[in-house]
């Protein structure tokens, strides 16, 4: 087991520990955005490892390691993804596994861990708070507690993705982590740097939560998509080693990550959760652009994201790219009047998504009723261009239309 900050050596041996369980995932290049940003950009496809993230590399490396110690069984805190590599380990193993997990994590994060045969418990306000809860529970029943980001051997697991990029891309130039507790990063650029010093590596925070850049984080839980990584201090062991091998760490806010995580699904036809998808966030806000020569890499770190999120998400994004339009109109309470709306829209290429009669609230004649429409349009100009036919018809008098600019 390893005493200390791990070494080369201890990432390569832990490559050989999670032989038969640990992907070796993908690298995958991607057109749009490398014709988008310029340069030639890959996504390192980590969301498509076991457990659907990157943390089973720690968790097989951790418990492989702990002997007869995994007869009491271990126990940990986390938001879901260390969770649920922690309980596959654990199974792979056949010992005992609890996890205490935060308010807010992702429900399908926590049915996976249950899925794998962990036990859940409540750990409070975030991801720290949980940390604490299992390092008490360690102590007082003597199971083995298993940090999801700050030790050595869990560092050296992660780190075996970086043994991976080495292998599979010859001109890598730029590589781009996610940050939590810098596990994940920490791991990568020790592998990445000791054999190719001169790759530059960036890693990511999202802004609501950023305690490498900021030194301190908000108290209580943190409303971000990015709940993998929403970790409210840096690790003793991780930070000497990102502040020693990455050459720059980056915030980024809440709208970029939403973007991030459409762009990820409708271009390269990957489910990421916000805390994977930050590296594409960078160059979204133009923080970042991709390597002139050789390849820029995107790490997607992690596609565990709650399904009942995706609509949210892609409806935002059809409305800032002008796709989706509401209006509102008030017609006369006659049959006829909502279908003479609704012949304009057809007539125009515009498709319905939703109507709903609206009558409390807003002030309406006796014979008059209002009627919300979203429309599923091609672009802003369509947009405009369907509410001048409908204001020519005289229904958006006294109306209003969002989502038109």
């Amino acid at each position: 087991m390893t005493a200390s900050n791990p070494t080369p050596a201890d990432i390569s041996a832990a490559r050989e520990r999670g032989k038969g369980v640990v992907l070796h995932t993908p690298v995958i290049p991607s057109a749009y955005l490398s014709q988008r940003f310029g340069g030639k950009v890959v996504l390192k496809a980590e969301n498509l490892q076991r457990t659907g993230a990157f943390k089973i590399r720690g968790a097989m490396n951790k418990l492989s390691q702990l002997g007869n110690a995994k007869e009491t069984g271990v126990v940990a805190g986390s938001a879901g993804n260390h969770a649920q590599g922690l309980a596959l380990a654990a199974k792979h193993f056949g010992a005992k596994c609890e996890i205490f997990v935060p308010k807010g994590a992702s429900l399908s994060k926590i049915a996976a861990t249950k899925h794998h045969g962990a036990t859940v418990l409540d750990g409070g306000e975030s991801v720290d708070t949980a940390v604490a809860a299992a390092l008490a529970r360690a102590q007082e029943t003597g199971m083995a507690f298993c940090h999801p980001y700050d030790d050595p051997d869990v560092i050296a697991g992660q780190g075996t993705l970086g043994l991976e990029l080495l292998e599979d891309i010859d001109d890598l130039e730029l590589l781009i982590v996610p940050l939590g507790g810098g596990g994940l990063l920490a791991g990568t650029a020790l592998a990445v740097k000791h054999h190719r010093p001169n790759v530059k590596i960036i890693g990511v925070q999202a802004s609501v939560c950023a305690p490498f850049i900021h030194g301190f984080s908000p108290d209580g839980q943190v409303l971000t998509l990015a709940d993998g990584i929403a970790v409210k201090q840096p690790g003793k062991f991780t930070k000497p080693i990102i502040d020693k091998y990455v050459d720059e760490i980056i915030e980024v806010d809440e709208d970029s990550i939403a973007d991030a995580v459409v762009i990820l699904m409708e271009h390269s036809k990957m489910l990421v959760e916000g805390g994977g998808a930050v590296g594409l966030s960078t160059l979204l806000t133009q923080q970042i652009t991709p390597a002139k020569t050789g390849s820029t890499c995107i790490v997607l770190s992690g596609g565990n994201i709650d399904i009942g999120l995706i609509p949210n998400l892609v409806r935002r994004n059809e409305t800032n790219e002008g796709r989706r339009l509401t209006i509102f109109v008030r017609l006369p309470d006659r049959p006829g009047s909502l279908a003479s709306v609704l012949n304009i829209c057809a007539s125009n290429d515009a498709n319905v998504i939703e109507v709903q009669h609206v009558r409390e609230g807003i002030p309406l004649h006796p014979r008059e009723t209002g009627i919300q429409l979203v429309l599923e349009v091609r672009n802003q100009k369509h947009s405009r261009f369907l509410i001048e036919r409908i204001s020519q018809a005289g229904f958006l008098q006294n109306g209003y239309e969002n989502g038109s600019e």
